[in-house]
């Protein structure tokens, strides 16, 4: 697996640095007017490894997402991610004078043909659409679409944020459950950005907490797959992770009054 160094950054040869982490973050720092957004932050991600982060809106997450997908390079600090990576957001951001496949390959170096479009579409179950304009898909199939261009790209590090923040909740329920079986089948490593706790326990190993602009709290998910909501720990985890982020759970007393 490759890497990829951003920059600017402080060169380390440091043993931290290890060759088995998808991501190493050391004293990332970003500020914005002055203000540190992120504050001299550490994060390892191990292959194949999937993380979920949390935190209030404002906290710094989506600003570490684009970093580590190189979209801001104003930083201070280190940054090793893999080359291989690829991002998919909360909007599809299908391009509408180009047909389904054609949006899948966009970007690819060289001249990828259509099969290799049909291949990653198949694969979220969308070869159906194929051949489909961008404007006559359903909010699920733009982001399926907007999964396989990811997927086309073989990443080594699938970034996801707040990918499924706009669907209603029945497709939202499906394209988890899409995401979790890619994930599991590719053995990626994937980083999850999102507000929704109950969704960082059904897809991730281990839930990360981000407070003014560093991880506050982290947790591993102990849960085999498939995951269910009605499993006690399940709860048990959800009420950690609202306990943190400053709610109580309506259904669960919270882990300072259960002591």
């Amino acid at each position: 697996m490759a890497t990829d160094v951003h920059r600017p950054v402080t060169t380390t040869k440091s043993p931290s640095a290890q060759p088995g982490s998808a991501v190493r973050v050391e004293g990332l720092t970003r500020s914005f007017d002055g203000r540190a957004v992120i504050d001299r932050l550490d994060l390892d991600v191990k292959p194949g490894e999937f993380v979920a982060l949390l935190g209030r809106s404002g906290c710094g997450k989506s600003t570490l997402l684009r970093i580590l997908a190189g979209l801001d390079r104003d930083i201070e600090g280190t940054v090793l991610v893999p080359r291989r990576k690829a991002v998919a957001f909360q909007a599809p951001r299908l391009m509408p004078w180009k047909r389904v496949w054609r949006n899948v390959l966009l970007g690819l170096p060289g001249k990828p043909e259509r099969p290799v479009a049909e291949r990653a579409l198949a694969e979220v179950g969308l070869e159906h659409r194929t051949n489909a304009w961008p404007k006559t898909l359903s909010g699920g199939e733009a982001q399926r679409a907007s999964l396989a261009r990811a997927l086309v790209r073989e990443p080594d590090l699938l970034l996801l944020d707040e990918p499924f923040g706009a669907l209603d909740a029945l497709t939202r329920i499906k394209a988890q459950r899409l995401v979790d079986e890619l994930w599991q089948r590719r053995g990626c490593a994937g980083l999850l950005v999102t507000h929704d706790v109950e969704e960082a326990v059904l897809l991730a190993d281990r839930v990360l907490v981000m407070d003014e602009g560093v991880i506050a709290y982290e947790t591993e998910i102990d849960l085999e797959r498939p995951r269910g909501i009605s499993d006690p720990r399940f709860a048990e985890l959800r009420g950690e992770l609202l306990h943190r982020l400053g709610v109580e759970a309506p259904d669960a007393p919270s882990p300072a009054a259960a002591a």
